[in-house]
């Protein structure tokens, strides 16, 4: 009996520690398993963002298009509202233009008048009435232009002015008279502050003795 024991515990003394082993190709083809799912949740997941991507950009164009539409429809219809109104505005200056015309015209016609009247005068024989239809055609054409707008340059008496008075000759004048406008050989009109011709008229010049002693 001590013998069989103690063989048997040679037995149990001589054989080897048992040896765990790992099969690493389970893991190996667990690993590949998972892999696979990972990148199909990345590849699912990355064409969700383009199309979020390609979503806005077209909504961007989208916008930008309707905006550009939106402008182009403004930018014809104030230009259509500035056509009309250049027209409106050029209607209503040539109406205004033809309505003056037609005012000064008017204005005009008893000049005509008078002209008539002093021709037949004339026929007649009879000056007074020739004499009092020509002053009567100068008053009505002199009304004519104040009712447009034109009056007569102020001569005789005033002191020469080359802004108003172009002089045509001098005469020899007391030295209080010395640079006074004499005479008046035609009469010259303005418009508001534009001058349309200058008045011809004759100047006074006194003495160069006498004005100096006057001045003295």
């Amino acid at each position: 009996m001590q013998e069989n024991k103690g063989a048997g515990e040679a037995r149990e003394a001589s054989s080897p520690e048992e040896i765990r082993v790992t099969d690493r190709r389970r893991i190996n083809l667990e690993d590949e398993a998972a892999e696979p799912e990972a990148g199909e949740a990345a590849a699912s997941a990355k064409p969700s963002v383009v199309e979020q991507l390609e979503t806005s950009r077209r909504a961007a164009e989208q916008k930008l298009v309707e905006m550009q539409a939106r402008f182009d429809q403004l930018r014809a219809q104030m230009q259509r509202e500035t056509d009309e109104t250049r027209q409106r505005l050029n209607r209503a200056a040539d109406e205004r233009a033809r309505r003056e015309k037609a005012e000064f015209v008017n204005a005009l016609l008893p000049v005509i008048d008078n002209l008539y009247r002093a021709l037949g005068a004339a026929d007649s024989g009879s000056f007074e009435s020739l004499l009092e239809g020509v002053r009567g055609t100068a008053n009505g054409f002199e009304n004519a232009l104040v009712a447009a707008g034109v009056e007569p340059v102020r001569s005789v008496g005033a002191p020469f002015d080359p802004e108003l008075h172009e002089a045509v000759d001098t005469i020899e004048v007391e030295p209080e008279r010395d640079g006074l406008v004499t005479a008046e050989y035609s009469r010259g009109y303005r418009m508001g502050e534009r001058l349309l011709r200058p008045a011809r008229v004759q100047v006074g010049r006194a003495q160069t003795g006498a004005r100096q002693a006057t001045e003295a």
